[in-house]
């Protein structure tokens, strides 16, 4: 501020009144940087504050908070965030939602009645705050982007801090500023939680992160075995040109060139609008689908054709669950989950995609052993089984950290034996937790 004024004076001296207004609006244009990443350099630690430690430390039940980024409407990664908090609330856990940044729920009932409109919670038994300001004390927090870790490593009002990991986000950036923001993360440490054995390996291997993985499982309300009602050949292709991971284009080429080949292919693109790009053979432009319609899509394709450069998403197992093949990129991102025998495998390389593709287009019959052991595979699965293991992998931490420390929690709730019963993916019984 001190050399404002005489700037100004020395621009209105020189351009005028309107100098002076245009340097005025340069300066609101100008990106702020530091403002907009200034929770990178918060290193302010939270502590307890007078009898907080106490009080959690004698709580009758294990308390989280999930520290969640913004979102919009449909978000695959909230939607997996909110199953697990349910999932543990049912499991005698008591959880707190924390929304950080947030620019447009900006109070916690405009963010209770867009996760009652959009999501599956129960809002009713789970506390949901707009903001991480005045967050309670818990026995765990748990990060659930690389946005959020950097509040939760400043976070001690807690016993035990956790970082709930369902792809390698660095990847998701060019090698730059923001990459080397999200990898930094993994350096916290925090205890990983991880979407399968690929990131636990990752995150061990070159960061030294203590972590434990879970699967993937299927809503088996909206996923179930349909039958292909007519012969046409068809594929289906998860197509995200704004989700550069997914490997649009790639996909799109070994695509033309199956057109090629078996003129008589349908291609269903679906996840997105591609209604701007240039596509020369018969498809159609699904666009974004409803959850309920999508069982039935993939059932009436012979292949669904999902890439990937990071970690798997959920659709190949509801592919599976749907009696329909999927078709997946090969590599330790992948084979956590798929391998030849549910699935087909193939190289990122899209004339190899696109040889494939047609190999099987024709010879449907070779399909239908992959199709068979696909639904038997994703059968025997279970969002159940994969809460398990959070829940147990949540309670380890909060007992070891713990002790660390110098908590006591002999007699309470951290011993006791929770009422948790869950199906066990190879019976039809139970297993108590």
């Amino acid at each position: 501020m001190k050399g404002f004024i005489p700037g100004i004076i020395s621009i209105l001296k020189r351009k005028g009144l309107r100098g002076v207004c245009r340097a005025v609006e340069q300066m609101e244009e100008q990106i702020d940087i530091q403002t907009f990443y200034e929770y990178i350099m918060d290193d302010i630690g939270i502590e307890f504050e007078s009898r907080e430690k106490e009080e959690l430390e004698g709580a009758e039940y294990m308390h989280i908070n999930w520290v969640i980024p913004e979102m919009g409407v449909g978000s695959g990664g909230h939607m997996n965030i909110f199953r697990f908090v349910q999932g543990l609330q049912k499991l005698g856990i008591k959880n707190r939602v924390y929304l950080f940044r947030s620019s447009m729920l900006d109070s916690d009932e405009k963010l209770k009645d867009f996760i009652d409109r959009y999501y599956e919670l129960d809002t009713q038994q789970i506390e949901v705050f707009h903001s991480v300001t005045n967050m309670k004390p818990a026995h765990a927090v748990i990060a659930t982007a690389w946005q959020t870790a950097y509040f939760v490593r400043n976070f001690h009002k807690t016993v035990s801090r956790f970082y709930f990991v369902q792809d390698f986000e660095p990847y998701f950036y060019a090698v730059g500023s923001e990459y080397m923001f999200a990898e930094n993360t993994y350096k916290f440490g925090l205890r990983g939680l991880t979407a399968g054995d690929w990131l636990k390996g990752k995150l061990k291997d070159d960061y030294g992160m203590t972590a434990e993985s879970f699967g993937f499982s299927y809503n088996k309300n909206l996923y179930d075995a349909g039958t292909k009602r007519d012969d046409t050949k068809r594929l289906f292709f998860y197509a995200r040109p704004v989700t550069p991971r997914r490997a649009f284009e790639l996909g799109l080429l070994a695509l033309e060139r199956v057109a090629e080949q078996v003129p008589e292919v349908e291609v269903i693109f679906a996840g997105w609008d591609v209604s701007r790009y240039k596509i020369s053979f018969t498809h159609l432009n699904a666009g974004s689908v409803r959850p309920e319609e999508l069982s039935d899509l993939y059932a009436q394709c012979d292949m669904c054709l999902v890439l990937s450069s990071t970690n798997l998403s959920l659709l190949p197992l509801e592919i599976m669950a749907s009696n329909s093949v999927a078709v997946c990129t090969k590599g330790g991102n992948s084979d956590w989950l798929v391998n030849e025998t549910n699935c087909i495998l193939v190289d990122t390389d899209p004339v190899m995609i696109a040889d494939t593709l047609i190999y099987y287009l024709k010879h449907r019959e070779k399909l239908e052993p992959v199709r068979k052991k696909g639904l038997e595979f994703a059968r025997m699965t279970s969002w159940e089984n994969e809460i398990g293991k959070v829940y147990r992998a949540v309670r380890k931490g909060v007992k070891e950290d713990g002790k660390k420390q110098g908590i006591d929690y002999r007699g309470k709730w951290i011993y006791r034996d929770e009422p948790c019963w869950l199906p066990d993916r190879k019976t039809d019984g139970s297993i108590l937790l």
